[in-house]
């Protein structure tokens, strides 16, 4: 039996295709895919769907809940999250011990885009400007730009680490 299991962290910007990418990973992968909007509460949901940015102090049990989820399951499984965590401090928040960072670098016009395209999603447009303004973009990542498709991202990112 495999004794440890690859975490690996997708960030980026709203819009910028960490739930596709995420997703698509995961099951390629046989992984655990973990979503890391679904444990936003109802506060800071109602604040992003107001057009309010969310600060450091609003951000911090988020991130603490996403940490659980990844501690609870990395002795279990290979693990994929996907989470804005935008700035350096956010990702050394949730980061355990050997996990991977693969980030997704987008402009604004394509977060844009996309997030219009979304359905029944509580982020607006408006906030992609707040979102590049607090980006501390990551020296000790993989880097994928918006002109790849999802699955040259997929498979770049399965042939960068071992899986098993």
């Amino acid at each position: 039996m495999k004794n440890t299991f690859t975490c690996i962290l997708i960030m980026g910007v709203a819009g910028s295709g960490k739930t596709t990418i995420g997703s698509k990973l995961s099951s390629k992968i046989n992984g655990f895919f973990i979503e890391a909007d679904d444990f936003h509460g109802e506060n800071n949901i109602n604040k992003m769907s107001e057009g309010i940015p969310l600060n450091d102090a609003d951000r911090y049990d988020w991130l603490l809940k996403i940490k659980d989820q990844i501690i609870s399951r990395i002795d279990k499984q290979n693990l994929v999250v996907a989470c804005s965590a935008l700035k350096d401090k956010y990702r050394q928040l949730i980061g355990v011990k050997n996990y991977k960072l693969v980030y997704l670098k987008v402009d604004k016009d394509t977060a844009r885009n996309r997030i219009n395209s979304r359905k029944e999603h509580f982020m607006p447009d408006t906030l992609v400007d707040s979102q590049f303004s607090i980006l501390e973009e990551p020296k000790d990542a993989i880097i994928f730009n918006q002109s790849l498709t999802q699955d040259e991202i997929v498979n770049s990112i399965v042939k960068e680490f071992t899986f098993d």
